[in-house]
């Protein structure tokens, strides 16, 4: 079986020669580095041995509208208009997947890091500002989302039709319980978020939802709950909710993690018993269909990776009867 026909398979709830795994982790600050950072990446995922690859948009967590600049007030909003795909920040993205793809040459899949409106619209202003704006004019603000949602859009349809990615890696953010009540995040928020979702899912059906615990605050993950795609990828150790429990909670999907990604994690700073152990139990804990292993989110970029590549070590074993 092929790395892309076992995480495909995963992805359905069916059988796989192993249980795949994925990791990630950042590269640079720095935009547009071009054939080196797509090097990176394919290094990487050699080395650790994963079985899939989730390419990092580092260097464009920024939406670059250089409209954002000119807002002062909520209405300022209603004039945003899109950047169009022609934008350096659209097209130096693509030809980044498009480097990663071409480099394994259809040897696994490959999903890129997309993140939701209201994420990139706090990127390019700032958490206050926005929060600030939604509080004096929701409507107007929400405008704003649909507006960004074009262009994330645009770039998901020249990921998947250009780049010739499998699908996206879609990060949503910004339900903490403190934030909003799940009403207002499904009223304000998530309109622009589907948006985005459900034209991914008309372009490709394999696309992983990431429920964010960027801020180590606990979500309303509740209002992800029936968001449609066909991996879900979620903080175990910020929502207290396991591999186990989560594929009960998202409906039986695909479920994609299990390993805490902080530093004093057991894959970070455990011993190989530990990580083997580790990856035994959640193995155990969580089955072997529709099961990839993986991270509540990005590793530290100083984690050794012969730590990942112990889990995959440890896989194979499990695989092959020889644990």
């Amino acid at each position: 079986m092929t790395k892309k026909e076992r995480v495909l398979n995963a992805f359905q709830n069916k059988p796989a020669d192993k249980i795949p795994m994925g990791f990630w982790y950042h590269f640079s600050p720095d935009e547009d580095k071009g054939e080196e950072t797509v090097k990176e990446h394919l290094d990487f995922y050699r080395e650790a041995g994963l079985d899939f690859i989730k390419v990092m948009c580092d260097g464009y967590f920024n939406y670059p509208n250089p409209y954002i600049q000119k807002v002062k007030n909520a209405k300022d909003w209603y004039n945003l208009t899109p950047i169009g795909e022609n934008h350096p920040y659209i097209r130096r993205q693509v030809e980044r997947a498009k480097g990663v793809v071409k480099g394994v040459n259809g040897e696994c899949c490959v999903f890129y890091n997309v993140f939701c409106p209201m994420s990139l619209m706090r990127f390019g202003t700032s958490e206050e500002l926005l929060m600030k704006h939604l509080k004096e004019d929701v409507e107007a603000v929400k405008y704003a989302f649909k507006v960004i949602s074009e262009d994330i859009k645009t770039l998901v349809r020249l990921l998947i039709t250009e780049a010739g990615c499998d699908g996206i890696y879609y990060c949503v953010q910004n339900a903490e319980e403190f934030r909003f009540t799940a009403e207002e995040y499904r009223e304000i928020v998530s309109p622009a978020e589907l948006e985005v979702l459900n034209y991914a899912n008309s372009l490709s059906e394999n696309n992983i939802l990431h429920c964010c615990g960027w801020a180590g605050d606990k979500n309303r993950i509740e209002v992800w709950q029936d968001y449609p795609a066909k991996a879900i990828n979620w903080a175990v150790y910020i929502e207290h909710m396991t591999l186990s429990e989560g594929k009960k909670f998202f409906g039986d999907k695909c479920v994609l993690g299990g390993f805490d990604n902080r530093k004093q994690g057991i894959l970070y700073s455990g011993t190989r018993e530990e990580i083997e152990a580790e990856t035994e139990r959640l193995i155990a804990e969580a089955g072997t269909r529709g099961v990839i292993l993986g991270a509540d989110c990005t590793l530290p970029s100083d984690i050794d990776v012969k730590r990942l590549a112990w889990v995959r070590a440890k896989l194979d074993a499990l695989a092959e009867g020889r644990a």
